[in-house]
This record gives structure tokens, C-alpha cells and sequence, in this order.
């Protein structure tokens, strides 16, 4: 019975994260969603500030302090190991999806692409970019990134083996293909308010803070390994290469 409770526990993260996921593209590109990134009931420019470095604080911090191997180590003494990368997605996702439904817009424009070929051009780049992200998810192994792996596996009764180093496509042009396709998601947009300004501008920070931490568990986990991969491998910029 704690299997299949743990197995119905991943699926359910797993379609939530799914689902706000999806809108998130919508919430970034002004797509069909109905509230966007510069949508909404707009407020002093001082609340909307104050309100939106919150919200992303508090997703970067859920982010960054539950990835470590250190809180997890802790965090498995507490709750099954099979249950600790869905919790992680559905923290995540709930912390995603606060960010959506209460980010306040600031709408001054910082430019506008007025040509709309061009203008569509940017919105195809940005959907390119998340198209990256989700392509990434998977060459490295997307149901065990989103914890519906683990719970296969608990329910069946089987082991979870090893974490193994590999660098399938994208990964052998630029280390971080994920990172990569979010900075073009977020920067590729034909109208750029001061608030999408500031969401893109965070979002990049952390990304490259969240690279310093992520790489460091890297070369902890794989040592030498990961070291002449880093070596070899661009971060964020394909097919660059070290002098």
C-alpha cells in the first residue's frame, strides 16, 4: 500500500509540475494563457518590485537549498528516498506557480520590435528556447528528473541504480543545454517591459549561481571524470572552446 501511495504521490507532482510547466510558457511568451508576465492589475512600481524579488527569492532559495546533497541526505531520514525528488518537483512547482499567479506587471516599455515579422521571429526564438529545455530533460533522462522514475521503481520493488555520468547530444556542445534554452526563453521576446526585465535579469542570476553550486556536487559525484568534460565542454555558449 506505501508503494502505490508513493507511486499516485509522483504522479500527481508530476502532472502538476506538467501543467504549470505549460503555462509558464504562456505566462513568459503573452500566449494564450489569461494572465502573462505583462499582464494583470499593475500597482506602484515599489510594490510590484518589492512583491516579484520575493517571489522569485523564495523560488530560487526552495531551488538552490533542496538540491544540495547535504539536505537530502537529511531530508531522505525523514521521508522514503523514493518520495524525495517528487517532493522536490512539487515544492518547486508550487513555488513556480505562487510566482505566476501573483507576479505583478511593471508594463514601461525598455524596447519594442516593432516589424511584426521580426516580432514574430522573437516569440519563434523563445519557443525555440523552451523547446530546448524540454529536449534537454530528456536525453538526460526527463522521468527521473521529475521524480515518476523513482516511484516506478519503489512500486516494482526494484533498486534504483546508480547515478552514472553521460552527455548525450546537446550535452556535448554546451554543458548546461537546460540553462541555455531558459536564457533564450526569457531574453527572446519582441515587446521587453521593465517586469519582464526584471523576471529575465533574476532568472539569469540564479541561473549562473545555480551552475557555480550544481557543478560543484558534479565534480564531487564524478571527480575527474566531470572535470575533463568541463574542460572540454562550453557552459552556456555552444561550441566555444577554451584557449
Amino acid at each position: 500500500m506505501g508503494r502505490i501511495v508513493t507511486f499516485v504521490y509522483g504522479l500527481v507532482a508530476y502532472a502538476f509540475f506538467l501543467v504549470t510547466f505549460l503555462y509558464a510558457i504562456g505566462f513568459v511568451t503573452g500566449l494564450v494563457v489569461p494572465k502573462t508576465i505583462d499582464g494583470g492589475t499593475v500597482v506602484p512600481v515599489a510594490e510590484a518590485l518589492l512583491v516579484n524579488l520575493a517571489l522569485l527569492s523564495l523560488f530560487a532559495v526552495q531551488h538552490s537549498v533542496m538540491a544540495r546533497p547535504g539536505f537530502k541526505r537529511w531530508w531522505t531520514s525523514v521521508i522514503p528516498h523514493s518520495a524525495e525528488r517528487p517532493t522536490y518537483v512539487l515544492l518547486a512547482t508550487a513555488a513556480l506557480a505562487l510566482l505566476l499567479w501573483q507576479w505583478r506587471p511593471i508594463p514601461e516599455i525598455v524596447w519594442r520590435v516593432a516589424d511584426p515579422q521580426l516580432a514574430a521571429g522573437f516569440t519563434g526564438l523563445s519557443l525555440v528556447g523552451w523547446l530546448i529545455v524540454l529536449l534537454s530533460t530528456f536525453m538526460i533522462s526527463h522521468f527521473e528528473l521529475f521524480g515518476l522514475y523513482q516511484v516506478i521503481m519503489n512500486l516494482l520493488g526494484r533498486a534504483i541504480p546508480s547515478a552514472q555520468f553521460k552527455t548525450p547530444y546537446l550535452y556535448n556542445f554546451v554543458r548546461h543545454p537546460i540553462y541555455l534554452g531558459f536564457i533564450i526563453a526569457f531574453w527572446a521576446t519582441p515587446v521587453m517591459t521593465v517586469g519582464h526585465l526584471l523576471f529575465a535579469a533574476v532568472t539569469t542570476a540564479y541561473i549562473l549561481v545555480g551552475i557555480f553550486l550544481e557543478e560543484r556536487d558534479l565534480v564531487e559525484t564524478f571527480g575527474d571524470e566531470y572535470r575533463r568534460y568541463r574542460a572540454r565542454v562550453s557552459m552556456l555558449v555552444p561550441f566555444w572552446r577554451k584557449g
